[in-house]
């Protein structure tokens, strides 16, 4: 199954024994309710036929001021004339309550599937590794993982429901069609057959048109984040017009798909109304011949009537809701796609789990490629000695940040090994492995909720004490207490609220809270003033102590404090060493770069 989501189209909308299949796990919990629900449709559908049968003692009886005989029962006219007034009231109570009790069992099953399944693809969403999010926007994977599910899982119980009361329907209209004449039955129940045929012509055009409105909602919702996410860029850049043009042109796309389902759609009804209407004036010349011969009575021939004009509706029905089924399917096709993506990053049997660094980390010649044959990292090796810090420099894009990823196997190298104390990672339980390796990024993302929660998701059973102390030591205390709420205020999405320095801060207390053994510190203060730098230097000071430490430098202050100083360029290690032999060498790689981005930083210091 391919990670990229846009391309991916559904393949099995027309496999509906493998889509049942799939669904059922999700139908069985509930299965007792969604039974019961089919059963209450069964008398919804038939009571339409006892209101036209009605009609034909109705007016061969009571009009006609004769008794009623039917198997052998004889009831008097002036009881039926009283009871099927009542009756029809009846029925008609009897079918307000049993739709009542069908509509709400329907919303009950619909709903609690639809949540199920959407938890279960939480989950799948959140064992994908970073790939998967590089390769497929924010807008797709919404639509994929929250809007699909939505349509599936609750219109396929309103769907099927609306089809069993709808094919009920049709039967009991059909017998009381039958009851009274079976040879006109005979013309009405063909003319509605032929009627219906055109709903099976249009199977792959509504698949294909749902795959395409699938891709442009997708694209939309990109743009909403997109906007929400890059106001700043987009106010400073005066993009407003380019975003207004890129969304207006999705509008427009998904109105000509939309239109273009309906007049492909559309088109049946006029046809099934004009083909309708064929049977009804075959039915009623037919009819009029049999009365006038005596074979029928007005009072039969005016229930088949009434009885084949509602069976229009159901039939109209049943043209849309397989439409509507075969929509229902296509989305379940495309989300039950989800649930066959494998992660590439995955646990090997019997892996290995690690607590702490007793040695080394090692990098044996690494090839490492994000597109295929586009090497970023080419026949890499560096060994780290446990508690050393090593500071990673050299051109932009030349492989720095791809290093560090690698370590928590955020991705898969091509070949070659990287081992912690000669262990292979990729033979490392994942999730140990991780629990070893703490983060600071140059912008932290810190979820919706409080600071508190923030920091806890370094180690979600901390003490007060613990998180009394990585509060001071990230140097977040004095800025806590300018807070009404203090490490209990909410920060917003993304942390909107805090300035660059703060949400450092509090990504640095998450950090230290984690008190793993290895820490990565990937251009952790290279968005901040003077300043702010000053304060989260001091912080990070604290956090790398007695620690195996990987900076991605750009200022001098942190590169001086490392033991080691490796120059990576285009994807491999030119130099090695500390400061002073780094600068020894003549026309050196990191001389050359200390001198054009370093040495202005010397006054600062």
């Amino acid at each position: 199954m391919e990670y990229k989501l846009k391309e991916t189209i559904s393949k099995d909308a027309f496999r509906y024994g493998y889509l049942v299949n799939k669904i059922f796990p999700f139908l069985k919990p509930h299965m007792g309710r969604i039974i019961l629900n089919m059963i209450v449709a069964v008398p919804l559908g038939l009571l339409d036929g006892v209101v036209a049968f009605a009609l034909k003692p109705y007016m061969d009886c009571v009009i006609n001021g004769k008794s009623w005989v039917i198997g052998g029962f004889t009831i008097e006219q002036n009881v039926l004339a009283t009871a099927i007034p009542f009756a029809i009231v009846t029925f008609a109570l009897i079918q307000g309550l049993l739709k009542y009790t069908n509509n709400y069992l329907t919303d009950w099953t619909g709903n609690k599937v639809s949540n199920s399944l959407k938890v279960e693809l939480f989950r799948k969403l959140t064992s994908l590794d970073p790939k998967f999010y590089d390769i497929n926007s924010s807008g797709i994977v919404l639509t994929r993982f929250f809007t699909d599910p939505e349509t599936a899982s609750k219109n396929i119980i309103n769907t099927i429901k609306t089809f069993i009361m709808t094919v009920f329907g049709i039967l009991g209209l059909v017998a009381v069609l039958l009851f009274n004449s079976w040879k006109l039955a005979i013309i009405g129940v063909t003319v509605m057959g032929i009627a219906i045929t055109p709903v099976t012509l249009i199977r792959k055009r509504i698949k294909k048109v749902s795959n395409a409105t699938m891709v442009v909602g997708g694209d939309m919702t990109t743009n909403f984040n997109e906007t929400f996410a890059g106001n700043k860029i987009m106010t400073a850049y005066n993009l407003q017009k380019l975003q207004n043009n890129k969304f207006e042109k999705q509008i427009k796309e998904q109105f000509n798909l939309t239109i273009s389902l309906t007049k492909r759609v559309g088109w049946m009804s006029p046809i099934m109304y004009f083909i309708c209407s064929i049977g009804i004036a075959l039915v009623m010349f037919y009819g009029n011949h049999l009365i006038i011969s005596g074979q029928m009575t007005a009072g039969s021939f005016a229930s088949f009537v009434t009885s084949l004009l509602l069976l229009y509706k159901p039939v109209k029905d049943l043209g849309r809701t397989l439409t509507d089924l075969q929509s229902t399917f296509v989305a379940l096709g495309r989300v039950f796609e989800l649930f066959d993506l494998i992660p590439y990053i995955k646990n090997k049997e019997n892996a290995v789990k690690i607590s702490g660094l007793q040695n080394s980390i090692d990098f044996e010649h690494v090839w490492f490629e994000y597109e295929k044959d586009l090497p970023v990292l080419k026949d890499f090796n560096l060994h780290i000695q446990k508690g050393e810090t090593i500071a990673l420099v050299g051109n932009s894009g030349g492989g720095k940040s791809t290093t560090v990823n690698l370590l928590p196997r955020f991705y898969d190298i091509k070949s070659g090994s990287i081992k912690f104390d000669g262990v292979d990672i990729r033979d490392i339980d994942i999730e140990s492995l991780r629990n070893n390796i703490s983060f600071v990024f140059q912008d932290n993302f810190l979820f919706s909720g409080t600071i508190r929660e923030n920091i806890l998701m370094g180690k979600e059973t901390a003490t007060e004490d613990e998180i009394s102390n990585v509060v001071k030591m990230a140097h977040l205390d004095e800025f806590l207490s300018t807070l009404e709420k203090g490490i209990d205020t909410y920060v917003g999405e993304r942390g909107a609220s805090l300035s660059g320095g703060q949400r450092q801060r509090v990504a640095i207390a998450r950090a230290m809270i984690k008190n793993a053994p290895i820490v990565i510190l990937d251009e952790a203060t290279s968005a901040l003033d003077n300043e702010s730098e000053a304060i989260v230097q001091k912080a990070l000071d604290n956090l790398m102590q007695n620690k195996t430490v990987f900076v991605i430098a750009h200022r001098l202050s942190t590169i001086n404090n490392a033991d080691r100083i490796a120059v990576i360029n285009e994807g491999e290690l030119v130099e090695l060493g500390t400061h002073e032999q780094l600068m020894a060498i003549p026309d050196g790689n990191y001389k050359h770069l200390y001198d054009m981005q370093f040495k202005n930083q010397e006054t600062d210091l």
